[in-house]
């Protein structure tokens, strides 16, 4: 008897009891180990992950956890070659584990790269600008985001053993919300060694991710408010799970994503023998070919213009023809088997049903070769198109079959091809393929309300192009309507899904303490010293400098117009400007009044800054005129030090104001402050 495939809780890895159940290579029907979850203790694993994995995360910051995902990216992407070897017996071939595997590093070094540019080095994140709720401003309303604490529970698919855990796992663990794995059982024995791998490595900290292997039992019975499940299956398994009794009464946190129709549309636009038609239909044999067309994004629809079906089918044919189905590692073969026998019958099943209203015009799935393998043991199908020329046939659009099949249909004119993808009742993506922005824009303005991405391909994006199926970390990945109607990934996106949006209502004081960022209206420190004098470890939030006043001759504005070649009639003609109501005659550049600004509060000597990276957020609020006289009020807004350098980044709140008090412009000044004494200078 083969190992049974083990569980990881609590700190240790656990092995059932019993027999457990045989899980069968796709190749040839042996066993590669067996699955069990008897006796395992699921309580204690949610009150781990509470106790222990969310109090460790808690303790790191953003930035903290991103430097842990990426040196785990770093040492998996190492050993990978271990990963490929067993991926064979899901019946992967080396292109298709890469997608699953690479696929799967990549989205963690993602994550880790978008928490460190958009996230601040602190455990909570703010949500937009303040809000004024009082005429004097001493009460005002912030958005403030921090990490639910209770556990994020994953559900996933046979398909991407590695990925499919990966890209929830990774959000989750940015959000500082510990995680439970629950692969799917046909192929869990890949994800519980890449899981091994994981916790050898000692990057992640004790409960922030543990594995159940085998069936979840009550595990949705121990979860509440705090708790999220993000599944990935079946549409009918994930309506069961929506109406659990705590994901209904203890508003447990659900996201689903489901199989869907998906569609890949040509448009009207496009030629036989185009550089776009040849594109469509490669995407379209990729999709059906690649992981055996086991992938909730791959193309089960080919929408056509009625005119191109017959041309569409002949090419699809013709590169079909190419493809070589058999044992994943043998020599020549192009796609591998599907993951199991039951995959194997019920993509069958769903052939006969798409059957009643369409025809096989490619592939056999009764007469094929299989190479290097026996046809009858392995869960082997050939590349399966059909045809439907019934315009009102339901089975297309409503039964998938999660392999390598998919069906032309052909559509007359943008309004009918929307009405057929709108059919599939809500899908993961759809493709468009036109070089024609006009009809691109009609399409996809149609298609969007039904699906979570639309790709629109064409000759000038192909190359750089990562194709129709494949989610990427920095985009939603999800759907409405039967996709699950919840989305997955999306960057930052997916980070804030596991967080907790709050609006906190204060005073400046209290919204400064509670963000750690400076708010207008709260306390600024001056005491004497100049706050470029200070390096990172002596720099506070609220520290000021103010300088000026600094009057504005009309000398100056006429130098910086000839110095910069700006000679914009506001600056150079005085009847022109006198004729502008919003000016009323000359008036200074609005970048001389930043320069100006600039010089008034620098502290010009070499010391620990750095270096100004830039300038946010630049408002220029009244016109300044020559006679005017400058003020600039800089103020320490934000303070954030890099993990992996001797040095961070502070944000300076800039008010730049007239004689009279009114604020002429407003900015963020960036720069980039020593952690310790400098021997740079300068700005």
């Amino acid at each position: 008897m083969s190992r049974l495939v083990q569980s990881y809780v609590a700190g240790s890895w656990y092995t059932a009891p019993d027999a457990g159940t045989p899980l069968l290579s796709a190749v040839d029907g042996s066993e590669v180990a067996r699955i069990s979850s008897t006796g395992l203790d699921i309580a204690g694993m949610v009150a781990h992950a509470r106790a222990v994995g969310g109090p460790a995360l808690a303790e790191l910051t953003f930035h903290e956890r991103a430097a842990a995902l990426k040196a785990l990216a770093l040492t998996l992407m190492a050993g990978k070659e271990e990963f490929y070897e067993l991926s064979t017996a899901t019946g992967a071939t080396r292109r298709d584990s890469g997608v699953d595997i690479d696929g799967g590093f990549g989205t963690l070094l993602s994550y880790a790269s978008k928490a460190r540019r958009e996230l601040p080095n602190d455990t909570v994140h703010l949500d937009g600008p303040h809000e004024q709720l009082g005429k004097a401003g001493t009460f005002l309303g912030q958005h403030v985001y921090t990490s639910r604490r209770g556990v994020a529970v994953q559900i996933n698919a046979f398909n991407f053993p590695v990925w499919g855990f990966l890209e929830k796992l990774a959000p989750a663990f940015i959000a500082g919300v510990p995680s439970i794995v629950k692969p799917a059982s046909q192929t869990a024995y890949l994800t519980e060694l890449v899981f091994r791998r994981i916790i050898e490595s000692g990057l992640l900290p004790e409960g922030s991710v543990q594995l159940l292997s085998g069936s979840a039992r009550d595990l949705l019975d121990h979860l509440g408010g705090q708790d999220s499940v993000a599944f990935t299956g079946s549409a009918d398994t994930a309506a069961m799970l929506r109406v659990h009794p705590r994901v209904v009464a203890e508003g447990v946190h659900f996201n689903a994503e489901a199989d869907s129709l998906n569609a890949s549309i040509l448009g009207a636009d496009v030629e036989p023998g185009s550089e776009e038609f040849e594109l469509y239909v490669k995407q379209l044999v990729t999709e059906m070919t690649v992981k055996g067309g086991q992938k909730c994004t791959a193309i089960r629809r080919a929408l056509v213009p009625s005119g191109l079906v017959d041309d569409v089918v002949e090419a699809v044919r013709g590169r079909l023809s190419r493809v070589v189905v058999g044992a994943p590692d043998a020599e020549g073969v192009t796609m591998g088997a599907l993951a199991s026998i039951e995959q194997r019958d019920e993509v069958l099943k769903a052939l006969r049903g798409l059957t009643k209203s369409a025809r096989i015009v490619v592939g056999d799935p009764e007469n094929f070769e299989v190479v290097g393998a026996d046809r009858l043991t392995g869960a082997f199908l050939p590349p399966i198109l059909l045809r439907c020329d019934d315009k009102a046939a339901d089975e297309p659009h409503d039964i998938e079959a999660f392999g390598p099949v998919s069906t032309v249909i052909g559509y007359d004119g943008t309004a009918e091809l929307i009405e057929f993808a709108a059919r599939g009742k809500g899908s993961l993506v759809a493709s468009v393929v036109t070089r024609d922005a006009g009809l691109a824009r009609d399409i996809v303005l149609g298609l969007a309300p039904f699906h979570g991405r639309v790709l629109v391909l064409n000759r000038d994006d192909a190359r750089e192009s990562t194709g129709h199926g494949s989610p990427l970390p920095v985009l939603v990945h999800g759907g409405p309507g039967r996709a699950g109607g919840g989305e997955e990934l999306g960057g930052i996106r997916g980070v804030l899904h596991h967080m907790q949006r709050t609006a906190v209502q204060a005073t400046p004081d209290i919204l400064t303490a509670v963000g750690n960022r400076w708010v207008p209206g709260s306390r600024r420190t001056d005491d004497g010293v100049h706050p470029f004098r200070k390096n990172l470890a002596e720099l506070r939030i609220g520290d000021t400098v103010v300088g000026g006043p600094r009057q504005v001759a009309l000398a100056d504005i006429d130098h910086f117009a000839e110095f910069t070649g700006d000679t914009f009639y506001a600056h150079t003609d005085p009847d022109a400007a006198a004729a502008n109501p919003l000016f009323g005659g000359i008036v200074a550049h609005g970048y001389l009044v930043v320069s100006l600004a600039a010089g008034l509060f620098v502290e010009p000597n070499p010391g620990p800054v750095l270096a100004n990276f830039g300038v946010d957020n630049l408002r220029f609020l009244t016109p300044v005129k020559a006679g005017d006289s400058l003020t600039v009020t800089l103020t320490a807004k934000l303070i954030t030090p890099r993990s992996s350098a001797d040095y961070g980044e502070v944000r300076w709140d800039a008010v730049v104001a007239n004689q009279d008090g009114d604020a002429v412009a407003t900015y963020d000044v960036l720069t980039l402050v020593a952690k310790g004494a400098s021997s740079g200078g300068g700005r």
